[in-house]
């Protein structure tokens, strides 16, 4: 149904630069088509929360993990109640083909303290501690913010569930590599975990075993459950926590370490990584996973390097060829950024995107 496509597989598969990848990727994407064929799966549930003036900027988002997702996706759409009828206008003129539906929510919060959640830190930004409470029949979910990029399938961080041990019930990627430059290790005035905190921008989540769980914590040697923790957090440390939820989230699993699972920075890849000089190994080796363009820097010119790949996703057509509409594009625009210290590396905002491409392609041939 790609009624653009304008190059044949074979032909998109030898423009795209050789050092990214060789035939043993063609196999490899060939073999994971034939797999998830296979051994098909229920569909994966992606959450997010949009409020104010984040409309294009969710629809982007809900774009990328479109464009290159396999198994079927379900979005759990969490927005104020004026912007329900453009999500509507906008996700139903998609071309989904069958793999994707969407739900939409209204913003809701305990009725006793609703005021109290919804102007913590962001206007709705507290809505992702509550979703396990309100989506009581979704097993698993991957919850992001508006400003999150996929470049890569969906299924590949969804996979993750099955890496979780028998004590994990979510996982996160840190809020630094490098402790010279963290935010909790310098400035946090309340627990947090591991050496720099962690980042809920990118949260997968056994919801399951979130609601069955009694969690430690530092108000009573009673062990208490998601639903009963959340106020008590809130009333004992509104006044020492700058980033909201996330702050709640580091509180909560420093008392329980053993309960989450860490992603590697490139699966939650922001700014500080490079802006500073490159601190993510894991991305300079194999690319940018999932990019996180938090604190606006899609929307302004501080960081070109983020404003241009999501100017390239959000102009996108969905059935152009990706070569020629995306990724060349793209590369041409980071080029020009190479006077900041993110579009020196600008290669890995481009080297799994390329790899994406291709697997893509491998699986359209295949599925021929």
């Amino acid at each position: 149904r790609c009624k653009n496509l304008s190059v044949s597989f074979w032909n998109s598969y030898w423009m795209l630069p050789s050092d990214v990848c060789g035939m043993n990727c063609f196999w490899e994407a060939a073999f994971r088509y034939d797999y998830m064929k296979t051994h098909p799966s229920e569909k994966m549930h992606l959450a997010v929360v949009a409020c104010g003036e984040r409309l294009e900027e969710t629809v982007t988002m809900l774009r990328s993990a479109i464009i290159f997702s396999i198994k079927p996706l379900q979005f759990h759409i969490f927005a104020e109640d004026q912007l329900h009828e453009s999500f509507k206008d906008i996700l139903d003129d998609f071309p989904y083909e069958g793999k994707v539906n969407y739900t939409l929510y209204p913003i809701t919060f305990p009725t006793e303290s609703a005021a109290e959640w919804k102007k913590l830190f962001k206007p709705c930004a507290s809505q992702r501690l509550f979703l396990p409470l309100i989506l009581k029949n979704v097993d698993s979910l991957l919850y992001v913010d508006t400003d999150i990029l996929f470049l890569r399938p969906v299924d590949d961080i969804w996979s993750f569930l099955g890496k979780f041990n028998s004590t994990q019930i979510a996982a996160m990627a840190p809020e630094h590599e490098e402790p010279r430059i963290g935010w909790y290790n310098r400035f946090a005035r309340h627990p947090y975990y591991g050496v720099t905190g962690i980042n809920s921008g990118v949260m997968l989540m056994n919801m399951t075993r979130i609601r069955r769980k009694y969690f430690k914590n530092d108000m009573t040697p009673v062990r208490l459950q998601w639903g009963e923790i959340l106020m008590p957090l809130l009333k004992k440390y509104k006044l020492n926590i700058t980033w909201g939820d996330q702050d709640l989230l580091n509180i909560m699993f420093f008392h329980n370490p053993e309960s989450l699972y860490v992603f590697p920075c490139q699966w939650n890849y922001r700014p500080d990584h490079c802006i500073y000089g490159s601190n993510c190994k894991e991305a300079e080796e194999e690319g940018i996973f999932i990019l996180h363009g938090n604190r606006g820097v899609y929307h302004d010119d501080k960081q070109p390097t983020f404003r241009a790949v999501y100017e390239a996703i959000k102009n996108y057509s969905f059935g152009d060829d990706l070569v020629h509409s995306l990724l060349q594009p793209l590369e041409l625009e980071l080029q020009k950024t190479m006077h900041t210290y993110c579009g020196r590396v600008y290669k890995v905002f481009v080297k799994q995107l390329t790899k994406s491409i291709r697997d893509l392609y491998a699986r359209r041939s295949k599925g021929r």
